[in-house]
């Protein structure tokens, strides 16, 4: 019965990092189209900032404790969701979007590394395997297979493990810390930095911009408040490196939404790179130990019937 309960908790923990993820894939045509109207770190700001003041009365209203191992934890992780947005921004200035998207995806491949080498998280074979055929796919996905490495790619490198560390900690901390609180101080930590670089940037931040309103109410409800809640609270129950393989599915979303909005085609490789991202997904999800330890036995009682 528990071992039932524990399966339908797990399954749910996927489904909704798995919503996230759409919400987060389908804002990039949205995302695009908004910050070009008015630069990036000023979209960041009034996400961000709207974001934490819509969430702030939430967990005040909750009456959850506020600790000052939430705040530090907050702000490191904010601290690390900031790094991965503004270096991701960077790398678009010096490399094409196509590598910036792929090298970004690796952080699939920086979690388990990461996790095995700083935190001591156990890697399963299955993950191993999942892992390898999910960054193969983001390749084919994202990349024209016409790859040169160059200061950009490194933002992109360095943005990757920005993203890797933000999964890993979100979910350690989300383990002992409360969740509302550490979504809400993160928020408002990248909405304090955002703010910053767009005023020494001459950005006028509380200024009204009709053409980005519909932007900024689906990213601050849908794929910042919601988003980073679910997150923070559903990686309590499964390992960062399956989230990490659930959040591969963000350029397929993307993808899809962008062939139905903007009638962006994939082609065929890029669609072989989907199948590939969906397989480790779902080949991380099987248990070979099982299946290698049932082989053990059956060979085992062989032996002892001859």
């Amino acid at each position: 019965m528990k071992n039932t309960h524990n399966r339908a908790i797990k399954v749910r923990a996927d489904a909704l990092l798995l919503i996230t993820t759409f919400f987060w894939g389908i804002t990039f045509v949205i995302v695009k189209e908004a910050i070009e109207e008015v630069g990036v770190f000023l979209f960041l700001s009034q996400r961000f900032t709207l974001a934490f003041l819509l969430l702030l009365p939430v967990c005040l209203a909750l009456r959850h404790p506020f600790t000052t191992k939430s705040l530090k934890q907050g702000i490191i992780l904010g601290t690390s969701l900031f790094g991965g947005y503004a270096l991701q921004t960077m790398a678009l200035l010096y490399t094409t979007a196509s590598n910036t998207a792929f090298l970004t995806g690796l952080n699939v491949v920086f979690v388990p590394l990461i996790g095995a080498l700083i935190f001591r998280q156990l890697i399963t074979l299955n993950m191993k395997l999942g892992v390898v055929l999910a960054a193969i796919g983001l390749y084919l996905l994202c990349t024209t297979k016409a790859w040169t490495l160059n200061n950009g790619d490194i933002l992109a490198i360095l943005c990757a493990i920005c993203v890797a560390l933000h999964v890993i900690l979100t979910g350690s901390f989300a383990r002992s810390s409360d969740v509302y609180w550490l979504a809400t101080i993160q928020l408002g930590v990248v909405a304090v930095f955002s703010t910053l670089i767009a005023k020494f940037t001459s950005h006028e931040i509380f200024v009204w911009h009709p053409e980005i309103l519909w932007p900024l109410v689906i990213c601050v409800l849908f794929a910042t408040i919601f988003a980073f809640l679910v997150q923070t609270s559903m990686q309590r129950f499964t390992s960062p490196t399956h989230t990490a393989l659930i959040f591969c599915m963000e350029p397929i979303f993307a993808a899809l939404y962008a062939y139905w909005a903007i009638d962006e085609r994939l082609g065929f490789w890029r669609l072989i790179g989907a199948t590939l991202i969906l397989a480790g997904m779902v080949l991380s999800k099987i248990r070979l130990s099982r299946f290698s330890f049932r082989k053990v036995q059956i060979n085992h009682l062989r032996s002892n019937t001859k």
